[in-house]
């Protein structure tokens, strides 16, 4: 038998890296080039149906369930496939980066699963790309190690039974990888991360007694569901692989997956493993699709859209029934408090709101959820414990009083609450500070105690400009203030100063803070509107 071709793939203006050729062996960029000569046409249709499925959403200003589908979702009898074992209990999931710290950090947190994510929470650089691969290859071989260069703690992995089971989120559809190219066109970042990871790690995991999984995020509709489920089962094909080794949990964080979550499951049936409900990214696809809606659709300040409004009651509601109905489980959202070393009293502010959010959760039925500190996975850990005891999920608990219509998913002007001049401002000071990490290559931040990913900057960019377009009014310093580019350029140059005097000039001028502040006012302000921030700003990424 003769030797495969050599791949095709080209690296591109990227600065070699310490092992890289571990990851981009000949057989692995083999492996890639086929994903991409295979699915992304049909990734650039689905991309083309996007824009087409918004356009008739700015003409309608409504959604509804799909009438084609109908029969999926009336058909009782389908079910997704019975949950691996390693992923029958995931009561409590903690997220983050794939940086050897955090690496070892999270497979050591004592949450059932980790989100090892390669998208929202890690801004795309070339080194966080393949140096995140070989976090998590290392990690599986168990030859990962840490010592932090400032305070000389080192960090190394528990045993192997303590350590959480890792579930892979590559990127969106939507976003390419610059550095490898196939006859000048970029390959997608979503076959990139996926493929590379597959091709190294999955005879690995199954031998370790686990599998290759996944988190899809982003997903607009069945149709993308299908995309990933017939990349699963060529790359199990391709590898020897039984079918249905690979498990994808899909994150229901746009507003169109929400009316298809039953197709989705329904195309991913072999390979799923349940739905989770994202908040930010859920709340930025709402403005970014209802954006020309008028006032019925403009949301208050993000803090104010808990998940206890009645819309977003509705959207996870039917996430748990949708879920169970059909064998999956269902994942709740994050937790995105960062404890405070300097301050008790604000931990045990946080710390209650945290567990009541974690107890509701619970409640409501779903299987586990998200926490981004480690310090927060016991608080999650106990209000599952609590209603869980020692079953591994509540899937046998149907939520048949569930009944919600197409309106309920969209009635943002249920919510009784409106936009605020400091949740402007805020809108604003959360946006460039994360802008500006995210370009020196980081994309989970600590920003007022909060952990926050490129979904906060999305919504937060995506607040300035549907306030602006709308004409909303604020009560400010007893006058009433009026949303304008104007106002917006001025609370950006005010904490622009004021980040300025808060780090020094010294910090201040190594940072990148001017583009930061540039980037967020041209996706802000701009007449029109780009679909994701992290578009232009990868245009700006070095590295």
């Amino acid at each position: 038998m003769s030797a495969p071709a050599p791949s095709p793939l080209a690296v591109v203006d990227a600065e070699p890296l310490p092992r890289q050729d571990e990851v981009l062996t000949e057989a692995a960029l083999t492996f890639v080039a086929e994903l991409h000569r295979r699915f992304t046409p049909r990734r650039d249709e689905l991309l083309a149906r996007r824009a087409e499925r918004r356009a008739e959403i700015a003409r309608t200003s409504s959604l509804d369930f799909l009438p084609e589908t109908a029969a999926i979702r009336e058909d009782d009898s389908w079910r997704v496939a019975p949950s691996p074992a390693a992923l029958e209990d995931r009561r409590v999931e903690i997220t983050g980066p794939t940086d050897r710290k955090m690496t070892i950090n999270a497979l050591n947190s004592g949450a059932r699963i980790w989100l090892a994510d390669f998208e929202d929470a890690s801004a795309p650089t070339w080194e966080n790309v393949i140096l995140g691969q070989l976090s998590l290859s290392d990690a599986y071989q168990r030859r990962i190690d840490f010592t932090d260069p400032r305070s000389g703690k080192s960090y190394a992995l528990k045993d192997a039974d303590e350590l959480a089971t890792v579930v892979m989120r590559p990127r969106g559809w939507h976003l390419a990888e610059r550095h490898l190219q196939l006859n000048g066109e970029q390959v997608p970042g979503a076959l990139v991360d996926f493929g590379l990871y597959f091709f190294h790690n999955a005879k690995r995991l199954i031998e370790l007694g686990k599998g290759p999984y996944f988190y899809l995020p982003k997903t607009e509709s069945h149709l993308e569901a299908r995309l990933w489920n017939d990349v699963f089962v060529f790359a199990q094909d391709y590898m020897g692989i039984p079918r249905g080794t690979v498990r994808a949990t899909v994150l229901i964080e746009t507003i169109t997956a929400a009316y298809e979550m039953e197709e989705i499951l329904y195309e991913l049936r072999d390979h799923a493993s349940g739905l989770n409900a994202g908040r930010w990214d859920y709340l930025f696809s709402i403005v970014k699709n209802f954006r020309d809606g008028g006032a019925t659709f403009v949301l208050p300040d993000r803090n104010a859209v808990t998940m206890t409004a009645p819309f977003m009651r509705a959207y996870t509601e039917l996430l748990v029934r949708t879920c169970h109905k059909r064998g999956a489980h269902a994942i709740g959202g994050m937790a995105a408090f960062i404890p405070s070393r300097h301050d008790a009293e604000v931990n045990k502010v946080a710390f209650e709101k945290v567990k009541a959010d974690k107890d509701r959760e619970a409640h409501d039925g779903f299987d586990g959820s998200w926490v981004a500190h480690p310090d927060l996975v016991p608080i999650a850990m106990a209000s599952f414990d609590a209603v869980l005891g020692d079953r591994p999920n509540q899937k046998d608990r149907l939520r048949e009083d569930v009944s919600v219509a197409a309106g309920d998913l969209i009635a943002i002007d249920s919510l009784d609450a409106r936009p605020t001049y400091e949740g402007l401002r805020n809108a604003v000071q959360v946006g460039i500070r994360y802008i500006e990490a995210w370009l020196r290559g980081m994309g989970a931040v600590a920003i007022f105690n909060l952990m926050e990913d490129a979904a906060t900057a999305e919504i937060s960019r995506s607040q300035i400009w549907q306030w602006i377009n709308a004409g909303v009014e604020f009560e400010h310093d007893g006058r009433t203030v009026r949303a304008t580019p104007e106002l917006a350029r001025e609370l950006a140059d005010g904490e622009l100063a004021a980040i300025r005097a808060e780090i020094g000039e010294e910090a201040f001028s190594a940072g990148r803070w001017q583009q930061a502040h540039d980037l967020l006012l041209t996706v802000a302000l701009d007449d029109d509107y780009a679909d994701f921030l992290t578009l232009p700003a990868y245009e700006q990424l070095r590295g």
